[in-house]
């Protein structure tokens, strides 16, 4: 038992290494990539239990920038390796369940300075090469994101368990914050390895015991997620990685009665329809299932007549193309008064042809490719959709070549319809569209802005006029679960801006803050009578 109320580390946000031509940190980076792509391929088992598992069913890893070079394969499981994953981590349940949250929280904080320290190359490695990231992208990300979450959400689960009730005399008064009763399910995207790691690790720290789905397009950092966790002395049977066929996963977890939560991350079809599977099943559970999700977006820039053209041009540059779009905060979709539209889109058109795009083995390349086949037609398909229509034109980009890698052009599009297609649908690529409206009617472009998407996750409004962005503000108050003013929508930062949107986008439980730990908590009130009373009778019956 404990015997002291103890006080983790102070979380500071991880320095963003800048990898800057001739650093000792780009020098060491490149050479673990170099030595990752040319080793011989590797093996990624499934981890359930204590056993790294390896199937007869195995999938190659490819570059998405050099799709036909392998870089090893990955075991694929079936329904049986998904029911024996549940029994896994139903097995470590009550081990972990009661182990004093200290010695959780340890586990985490050794996994995040191991990341800092000794893993740090792997994992950027293992992300550029399986998930086509640019060098800062993949630091961003794999590097300081993760190690951001782990640090930050551990402070945050002391301050949790620290929030207690007032006793009184003669009372004791206590809370208890009890894990769920059963198992996580988590499934998680490609296109962040952070968000990988935390859908599982944010559970576990709250002594949750998980089984975790990750992307077949990001099996290789998945492997690395492991091994850290693995390293930093994470229990066998916490976190068991099974990938399988989604529907036949689904079918095993969702009508086991020890389901007690999902963690996704993902597209708003897929979530909605787990949802409802997960509603019909509802008498078959032991208790109500948690379920929280962080789904798609359309997500806006729009400029005010008085913001600075430059800072707008910038927004965009970056926040459209940064990781090819491949963001569920990319600026998809773009509001310019015509005043200064010309100004920017200027300065964007002529960012964009700066780019250079290539393969992660070079840092000068801004961009890089997609992340798979599918999603290089489907993001084709948009633009040539836009081709073929008259009330759209391309300004800049618009090729595509997929002969050796998923190679997309940053592509600027105009149009004069603020519903055009692609001012409404997510693409979840290198496009963005841009619409121009007169400067005196910025007022009802925001309307359009709000009632465009059916989603809320991120927006930006650019304005040196203080009356106009407290007007912006409230007008678009349910239009994006995190608001930027004069930056890009996209870079949120564990500590300060938790993430997450409603509507469409997700049930808001907010990424990287104590709003998202609570959601895996069961809390137990416990009341203690010093003195119990011996009779019924109250002195108003005297």
């Amino acid at each position: 038992m404990p015997k002291g109320i103890y006080q983790m580390p102070f979380p500071e946000n991880e320095p963003v290494n800048s990898y800057v031509k001739g650093s000792p940190q780009r020098e060491s980076l490149l050479e673990k990539y170099n030595h990752m792509y040319t080793q011989d391929p590797i093996h990624v088992p499934l981890y359930i239990g204590d056993k790294e598992v390896s199937t007869e069913d195995k999938l190659p890893m490819n570059p998405p920038h050099d799709h036909q070079h392998v870089l090893g394969h990955f075991s694929m499981g079936s329904k049986r390796h998904v029911q024996d994953a549940i029994s896994a981590a139903l097995a470590a349940r009550k081990e972990w369940s009661s182990m004093a949250w200290e010695n959780r929280a340890t586990i985490f904080l050794k996994a995040a300075d191991l990341l800092a320290g000794p893993y740090r190359d792997e994992m950027n490695a293992a992300t550029m090469l399986g998930q086509s990231k640019n060098v800062f992208q993949a630091e961003i990300d794999a590097a300081c994101e993760l190690i951001d979450f782990l640090r930050f959400n551990v402070a945050y689960m002391q301050q949790i368990y620290a929030e207690q009730p007032e006793s009184a005399d003669g009372i004791i008064n206590r809370l208890e914050y009890r894990p769920l009763e059963g198992f996580i399910f988590a499934i998680t995207p490609f296109n962040f390895t952070a968000i990988a790691a935390n859908l599982c690790a944010a559970p576990a720290m709250m002594g949750n015991v998980i089984v975790w789905k990750p992307a077949e397009t990001q099996m290789y950092s998945a492997h690395v997620i492991m091994k850290l966790f693995k390293e930093a002395g994470l229990p066998d049977g916490v976190i068991n990685m099974v990938v399988a066929n989604g529907p036949e996963a689904g079918e095993v977890v969702f009508n086991h009665p020890e389901f007690a939560g999902l963690h996704f991350t993902g597209s708003t079809a897929v979530f909605k329809n787990l949802w409802k599977i997960i509603g019909n099943n509802i008498d078959n559970y032991r208790s109500y299932p948690r379920i929280v999700g962080e789904t798609g977006g359309k997500d806006f820039i729009v400029a005010h007549p008085s913001a600075d053209p430059m800072a707008v041009a910038a927004g965009i540059s970056r926040g459209a193309f940064e990781f090819q779009g491949q963001k569920c905060s990319a600026a998809s979709r773009v509001y310019l008064p015509k005043s200064i539209s010309e100004q920017i889109l200027k300065k964007v058109i002529e960012d964009v042809k700066s780019f250079k795009m290539g393969s992660t083995a070079d840092p000068s390349n801004f961009v890089n490719a997609v992340i798979s086949e599918q999603a290089f037609d489907r993001i084709a398909g948009y633009i040539d959709h836009i081709k073929d229509a008259n009330d759209a034109e391309i300004l800049v980009g618009g090729n595509y070549d997929k002969s050796k890698g998923y190679f997309i052009e940053p592509t600027v599009v105009s149009t004069t319809d603020p519903k055009f297609k692609t001012m409404c649908e997510e693409i979840f690529g290198p496009v963005v569209t841009v619409y121009t409206f007169n400067d005196e009617d910025f007022d009802q472009i925001l309307d359009v802005v709000d009632n465009t998407s059916e989603y809320a996750l991120t927006g930006a409004v650019y304005s040196q006029d203080r009356y106009a962005l407290q007007h912006a503000m409230k007008k678009l108050e349910n239009s994006a679960g995190n608001f930027y003013i004069n930056d890009k929508p996209t870079g949120a930062v564990v500590g300060q801006q938790p993430f997450g949107g409603a509507r469409g986008s997700g049930t808001n439980d907010k990424a990287g803050s104590y709003l998202n730990l609570l959601r895996w908590v069961s809390p137990r009130t416990i009341k203690e009578a010093l003195v119990p009373v011996t009779d019924y009778r109250y002195p108003f019956l005297g």
